[in-house]
């Protein structure tokens, strides 16, 4: 068995000496909530990252959801707005400024809004499983 002590910095900063009761880490990501406590805040404007958790004091530097984010956005809006683009053009065949005005403003408002959840949501899953970059064990 191995102690807290023995641990590696990077090992012991994601166990929790403290005992806070396990969140919903879809529930706090769509929130924008600490994946710890699940009071604080996550984000500091749109899409940064605050320093820490003003509720629990959790250190956000180990999160890192990088391109993750983009590329479920970038599908998911992508389905959405390309399926009701050629649902629309079957149908009802409008001239392209319809398809500007409507679509534009939409993917825009969706990508968004779906950037911060999804970001959340993986930065919560990160925490919750101690995910991390890999290491070589130099023995």
């Amino acid at each position: 068995m191995s102690s807290e002590q023995d641990k590696t910095p990077d090992e012991a900063s994601h166990t929790d000496s403290a005992h806070f009761a396990p969140v919903d880490p879809f529930k706090v990501g769509i929130q924008g909530c600490c994946p710890r406590c699940g009071q604080g805040k996550l984000f500091d404007g749109l899409l940064s990252l605050k320093p820490r958790c003003a509720a629990c004091n959790l250190d956000y530097a180990f999160a890192d959801a990088g391109d993750g984010p983009a590329v479920f956005v970038i599908l998911i809006v992508g389905f959405i707005i390309i399926g009701s683009v050629l649902w629309m053009q079957i149908n009802y065949a409008p001239p392209i400024w319809v398809y500007i005005v409507l679509f534009a403003p939409l993917t825009i408002i969706l990508s968004l809004l779906s950037l911060r959840w999804c970001k959340g949501i993986l930065i919560a899953l990160q925490y919750r499983n101690n995910a991390s970059e890999g290491r070589v064990s130099r023995d």
